[in-house]
């Protein structure tokens, strides 16, 4: 089994200064930019462009790691500073803000990788994870009911973001979270649960 080998100092700062170059071509929405010119904008030559990123969709893939790393971090922040539960539900907020703030950079990501599903989903197991630690951890505390995955929260935000040319997106976007926050509180004990349709 081979590992890869941790990058040099150099080939690091190189790697970081193409991903964040990259953020901001993808989050302005230079449609037209050839790959090639990312190198010369990031301040590295064409080589090391093409050493660290073959393609415009591994380049791609990497800044929504970056992305995918940033909002994990949010969450694991409020995870150690909020109440369980208030935790999820400032999470799922702070979340569409940060899809709201970035809408270009958002769609440019999609539309790149919709080509490499393997590598959005690889890019994403990280945000994935850090949002089934906040469901799991307020389900314990008795904060949400415990009969709905994470992935099903999961899903519910994939289908918001997959939502965001709507005109009143943002606005939308929160009242939609407000009915899972809603959906995901324990039942009343005199109240029944609704029958399940499966």
């Amino acid at each position: 089994m081979t590992t890869s080998r941790p990058l040099r100092a150099d080939a690091r700062r190189n790697r970081d200064a193409l991903i964040a170059r990259a953020r901001e071509i993808f989050d302005g929405g230079d449609e037209d930019l050839r790959f090639d010119d990312f190198a010369g904008l990031a301040g590295v030559g064409t080589g090391t462009l093409y050493r660290h990123f073959p393609t415009r969709e591994t380049l791609a893939a990497a800044v929504f790691q970056e992305e995918a790393a940033t909002l994990s971090d949010i969450a694991h922040q409020l995870q150690a500073t909020l109440p369980p539960g208030q935790a999820l539900a400032v999470f799922l907020h702070r979340m569409v803000d940060h899809i709201d703030a970035h809408q270009r950079l958002a769609r440019r990501l999609v539309a790149l990788l919709a080509t490499a599903p393997d590598e959005m989903a690889q890019s994403g197991q990280r945000l994935e994870y850090a949002v089934a630690e906040l469901v799991a951890d307020a389900a314990a505390h008795g904060m949400i009911r415990d009969d709905i995955p994470a992935g099903a929260v999961m899903m519910a935000l994939h289908g918001i973001s997959g939502a965001h040319d709507r005109p009143n997106w943002t606005t939308e976007a929160h009242d939609v979270l407000t009915l899972i926050l809603d959906g995901l509180r324990p039942p009343h004990p005199d109240r029944p649960r609704p029958t399940d349709h499966r």
